[in-house]
């Protein structure tokens, strides 16, 4: 039997695509690949007798086709506050080991690894003009898509009923979109972003 485990959290994502992102519905990516980021602010979550309640994680990565053609690169980031048990929860989760959407399927879609970081995370939580950053390794600005003819702000929200990194989030522009890991490199200036909350479980 696995260990029970939840997340409740709030989400930011940026990536490659033009705004909305085509991955959400289930078609190819703007650039025929897919390159981004997000990172999870916990808080309230558990790991069996674990708490989780305040830490942060993240990733950044690739794939050379559509997420779900698989053989892609990621890098795990962890809150570098965390215990050693609490990594290990971290580990199990985000390795699908623990089972539960949405890491799970994520995991099958990844043929390469790379060392897991420990970095200071800073979250901004502010609607549409929420950002984070993971030590020097990840950023993420958000704001809100413009009317390119007013310049006034644009209310955009996606319903993603079986979607399972997200059931709803805000649709936003990412403003800055930037990961400098080793083996993964990249910045996507006022792409696709997305910001909400999500809870999750196995």
């Amino acid at each position: 039997m696995s260990t029970k485990w939840f997340l409740e959290a709030d989400y930011l994502q940026a990536c490659n695509c033009e705004y909305g992102c085509p991955c959400e519905f289930q078609a190819p990516p703007s650039m025929g690949y897919c390159s981004g980021a997000g990172a999870w602010k916990i808080n309230s979550g558990k790991y069996g007798d674990v708490s989780l309640d305040g830490l942060a994680f993240g990733f950044a990565a690739e794939w050379p086709k559509a997420i779900h053609l698989g053989n892609g690169t990621v890098g795990l980031m962890f809150d570098e506050r965390a215990t050693p048990e609490q990594r290990d929860a971290l580990m199990q989760i985000t390795s699908g080991k623990a089972g539960g959407m949405p890491f799970e399927i994520l995991v099958t879609t990844f043929a390469k690894f790379l060392p897991v970081q420990y970095v200071p995370f800073e979250f901004h939580l502010d609607g549409k003009n929420s950002s984070m950053k993971a030590g020097d390794l990840m950023r993420i600005d958000l704001e809100p898509i413009r009317n390119p003819v007013t310049g006034e702000e644009e209310g955009v929200r996606i319903e993603h009923a079986t979607g399972f990194i997200f059931k709803g989030a805000e649709v936003v522009s990412g403003k800055v979109c930037e990961a400098r890991t080793e083996g993964l490199g990249f910045s996507w200036p006022d792409k696709a972003g997305f910001v909400t909350s999500v809870r999750y479980a196995n």
